[in-house]
């Protein structure tokens, strides 16, 4: 039964994996960590549980976890009197998460206002730029109705 349940687990933490990938550009190996720190227990793994976990190299894993920590999506936790780092996913990373995809797509907008004004609202590709507006639009108002758990 425990070896049935951990290879739902690791299928699901794959999924993340692919959705990040696909999603989000990142690499397969930092979905795999978001997914396993968003449903191991407990909360807190070590480096060295998560790369046994993921078979993933400790190299590659400590540089996913500094990109990780970095963008804020996981904290470093140190117990007392122990000298292990852990690591922890933030109770908010989804929304800081959409907040960073939402961040790029107020950039593209900008960029689609400049595009109508050189190519007039009805030149060529854009419907594709009315797309992704409304794209960005459906997002933020999202963001605004899931704001994150304090």
């Amino acid at each position: 039964m425990g070896d049935e349940r951990q290879d739902r687990l690791m299928r699901w933490v794959e999924r993340v994996a692919t959705f990040c990938v696909e999603e989000w550009g990142l690499p397969p190996i930092t979905g795999r960590v978001l997914g396993w720190l968003m449903i191991c227990d407990p909360p807190e793994q070590s480096a060295g549980a998560i790369a046994d976990t993921i078979q993933a190299s400790r190299a590659s894993l400590t540089s996913n976890m500094r990109l990780l920590t970095t963008i804020g999506l996981v904290r470093k936790v140190r117990r007392p009197g122990d000298r292990t780092a852990y690591y922890r996913i933030e109770d908010d990373a989804w929304h800081k998460v959409v907040q960073r995809k939402l961040d790029s797509l107020s950039a593209f907008g900008e960029i689609a206002d400049e595009g109508f004004a050189i190519t007039g609202h009805e030149g060529p590709g854009t419907e594709r730029i009315r797309a992704a507006r409304e794209s960005l639009t459906w997002l933020r108002d999202l963001a605004a109705r899931n704001p994150p758990k304090r």
